[in-house]
C-alpha cells in the first residue's frame, strides 16, 4: 500500500519537476549566452535589412509630417508640410543607423521574447508556465498597441501642433531631423510602457498586493496622475492633444479595475 502511494507521489513530483535540474550553473550560463547571441544576431541582421531599405523605412518614419498621412486625411486636416533640416555632418547617417537598429529590434522582439521565455520556462511548473505565457503575450500585444496608437494618432497630432505653431509669421519653424526622430522613438517607448498598466495591475492583483476596491476608491486620484503622465508624454500644451493621450490611459485604468481580483 505504501509502495503504491510512494509511486504516485513520485510520479506527481516528477511532473512538476524542473527538467533542467541536471544542468550546472555554467551550463545555464552557456545556454543564456547562446540565446542572447542569437537574439543579437537576428536584431543585427534585421537592422541591416532595415538600413538597406532606407527609402521605405523613412517613408514610414517621416509620413506624419505631411497632411497626406492617413490620420490627417481621416480628420480632414488642411494641407500642410513640416519641413525638416539637418545641422550636423554625420547626423543623417547616425539617425539612419539608429532608426534602422530600432526597427530591427522592433521586428525581432517576438523572437527575443520567445528566447527569454524558452530559457526561463524549464524552471517553472505547468501552471506557472501557463501564467507566464499569458503575461508575456499580453505584455507584447499591449506594447505593440501603444506604439501603434502613438504613431497613428498621438505623434501626428503633436507634430502638426508643434510643427505649424508660430508666435509670428516672421518666425519660421526650423525643425531638425534629430529632434523629430528622437521625439517619435521616445513617445513610442513611453506610450508602449504605459499600455502595460493592465498587465502590471493583473500581476499585482494575483499577488494580493492590489485590490479592486482600492482602485475604485482612489479613482479620482488616478485621474490626476493620468493627466500628469499624459502631460509628460506629450510635449504640446493644448488641451485637445492632452485629452487624446489621457483618454486611452484612463480607459486602461478602468480595464485594470475589471482585471484585478477583489480578494
Amino acid at each position: 500500500m505504501s509502495t503504491e502511494a510512494d509511486n504516485v507521489a513520485q510520479s506527481d513530483s516528477s511532473e512538476g519537476a524542473n527538467p533542467a535540474d541536471g544542468l550546472t550553473f555554467w551550463d545555464h550560463l552557456d545556454e543564456l549566452r547562446a540565446r542572447l547571441l542569437r537574439c543579437l544576431a537576428l536584431t543585427a541582421v534585421l537592422g541591416v535589412v532595415a538600413f538597406a531599405l532606407k527609402e521605405p523605412l523613412f517613408d514610414i518614419v517621416l509620413a506624419p509630417r505631411s497632411s497626406d498621412f492617413l490620420t490627417y486625411r481621416l480628420l480632414g486636416v488642411e494641407p500642410f508640410v513640416v519641413g525638416l533640416m539637418n545641422t550636423g555632418l554625420t547626423e543623417q547617417f547616425m539617425i539612419h543607423l539608429k532608426v534602422a537598429l530600432y526597427a530591427g529590434l522592433l521586428v525581432a522582439s517576438p523572437y527575443v521574447l520567445y528566447q527569454i521565455f524558452a530559457f526561463v520556462s524549464p524552471a517553472l511548473y505547468a501552471n506557472e508556465r501557463r501564467y507566464a505565457t499569458q503575461i508575456v503575450g499580453s505584455a507584447y500585444v499591449m506594447f505593440a498597441v501603444g506604439t501603434l496608437l502613438n504613431y497613428l494618432l498621438i505623434f501626428p497630432l503633436t507634430v502638426r501642433f508643434l510643427g505649424t505653431y508660430q508666435v509670428s509669421p516672421d518666425v519660421a519653424n526650423m525643425l531638425t531631423l534629430q529632434s523629430y526622430t528622437d521625439t517619435l522613438i521616445t513617445m513610442s517607448l513611453l506610450l508602449g510602457l504605459v499600455f502595460e498598466l493592465p498587465v502590471v495591475c493583473w500581476i499585482l492583483g494575483r499577488m494580493g498586493v492590489l485590490k479592486r476596491s482600492f482602485m475604485r476608491e482612489y479613482r479620482r486620484h488616478a485621474v490626476v496622475v493620468i493627466l500628469v503622465i499624459a502631460a509628460i508624454i506629450t510635449p504640446t500644451t493644448d488641451a485637445f492633444t492632452l485629452s487624446i493621450v489621457a483618454l486611452p490611459i484612463w480607459l486602461l485604468y478602468e480595464l485594470s479595475i475589471l482585471l484585478v481580483r477583489e480578494n
